[in-house]
C-alpha cells in the first residue's frame, strides 16, 4: 500500500493549568489515505478539535502543547519543522475549515479581503490577480452575485453563506488534506446536505483528502471511507466506515450508534442513551476510561487497553469488559 497522506502516531497534546499538565489528547493514533475521507467521531469533550488543532499548530499557546508523537505529512513530521514551514503548510497544504465560521472569520474585514489575504500569502500574487481569483472561489461553493457579496462583512451573510465563504479560504490554494472541524453547526438540514454536497464536489475536483470531524453518524455514514472512534482523549474503534456500522466491537461505539434515533422506534418512546458522562480531563484514569464513566472497579482501570487489530483494519481498545469477544 502507498504511503498515507497524514500519519499520526502516539499524539499526545496537553494543556497546563493551575493544577499541572492534563492530557487532552493521549496517544492518538490514525491514517488518513490519499484521497480519501477519514470521520473522527465522538462525544464533545474527547479530544477531536485538539487533535486537528495538533496537526496545524493551533493550539492556544503557552497553555497547550504536543508533548509527544509524530505528525507525519506527506512523509515530513510536522512536529519537526520550523515556524516558515507550518506556515506553508497551514492553508497551503492543508485547509481548515473552523468551527463556527463567525468567530472564524473577522468582523472588521470584508470577506475579499480575508480571501486575497489567504492568495497573496500562499500563493504570492498581486492583489488584482487575488481578487479575481476570490471572486471565481465564492462562484465556485456556490455564493450568488459573488462580484457583489466580495464587499460584504460576516454580519451580512447566513450562516451557510459563512460557512462557504470558510470552504471557499480552506480551498483557495488548492491543499493536500481538508481539514473540516463540525462543518454543518447550527445549520438546517437542507444547508447541511448542501455543505456537505460541496465539500465532497470539491474533494472530487481537487483530489484532496478530508478530515471530518463530527458528532453526526449519519454524516459519517455518508460521506467518509474510515472512521475513528475517540473516547475521552483515545482512539477506542478505528475501522473502514462500512465495518465500523455493520460489526461495532467496542462497547462505546456500540452506545453511540444504539442512540440514533430510528423510523421503527414507538412514538414518544424514551431514546437510548449512554449512561453516565465522560469525566473531567484531571480525573482520567490510565486504564479503560470507558469503565470509569460505568463506575466498574478493578484492574481494567489501572492498565492501559491495548489497541488491538481485531480484524483486517478494524481496531478497537482491547479492555476485557468493553470489547465483544467474536470468538
Amino acid at each position: 500500500m502507498s504511503e498515507p497522506l497524514l500519519s499520526i502516531r502516539s499524539l499526545v497534546t496537553s494543556f497546563r493549568t493551575d493544577l499541572g499538565w492534563v492530557r487532552a489528547v493521549d496517544g492518538v493514533a490514525f491514517d488518513v489515505p490519499k484521497g480519501k475521507t477519514v470521520g473522527l467521531v465522538g462525544e464533545s469533550g474527547c479530544g477531536k478539535t485538539v487533535t486537528a488543532m495538533s496537526i496545524v499548530q493551533l493550539l492556544p499557546r503557552p497553555a497547550g502543547n504536543v508533548l509527544a508523537g509524530t505528525i507525519r505529512f506527506k512523509g515530513e513530521d510536522l512536529r519537526e519543522a520550523d515556524e516558515d514551514r507550518i506556515h506553508e503548510v497551514r492553508g497551503g497544504e492543508i485547509g481548515v475549515i473552523f468551527q463556527e465560521p463567525m468567530s472564524a472569520l473577522n468582523p472588521v474585514h470584508r470577506i475579499g479581503k480575508q480571501i486575497v489575504e489567504v492568495l497573496r500569502l500562499h500563493k504570492k500574487i498581486g492583489v488584482r490577480e487575488a481578487l479575481k481569483e476570490a471572486v471565481q472561489l465564492l462562484d465556485q461553493v456556490g455564493i450568488p452575485s459573488a462580484e457583489r457579496r466580495i464587499m460584504d462583512y460576516p454580519h451580512q451573510l447566513s450562516g451557510g453563506m459563512r460557512q462557504r465563504v470558510m470552504i471557499a479560504m480552506a480551498i483557495a490554494c488548492g491543499p493536500d488534506l481538508l481539514i473540516a472541524d463540525e462543518p454543518t453547526t447550527a445549520l438546517d438540514v437542507t444547508v447541511q446536505a448542501q455543505i456537505l454536497d460541496l465539500i465532497e464536489k470539491m474533494q472530487r475536483e481537487i483530489g484532496m483528502s478530508v478530515l471530518l470531524i463530527t458528532h453526526d453518524l449519519g454524516v459519517i455514514a455518508e460521506n467518509c471511507d474510515e472512521v475513528v472512534v475517540m473516547y475521552a482523549g483515545r482512539v477506542v474503534e478505528r475501522a473502514p466506515v462500512l465495518e465500523l456500522f455493520a460489526k461495532p466491537r467496542h462497547a462505546y461505539t456500540k452506545g453511540l450508534l444504539s442512540s440514533i434515533p430510528r423510523l421503527e422506534y414507538e412514538r414518544k418512546s424514551e431514546l437510548k442513551t449512554i449512561e453516565g458522562q465522560v469525566a473531567a480531563i484531571r480525573d482520567f484514569v490510565n486504564g479503560c476510561r470507558f469503565c470509569q464513566r460505568l463506575g466498574r472497579e478493578g484492574p481494567t482501570l489501572h492498565e492501559r487497553p491495548e489497541l488491538k487489530e481485531i480484524a483486517p483494519g478494524h481496531y478497537a481498545e482491547a479492555c476485557p469488559l468493553c470489547l465483544e469477544d467474536d470468538s
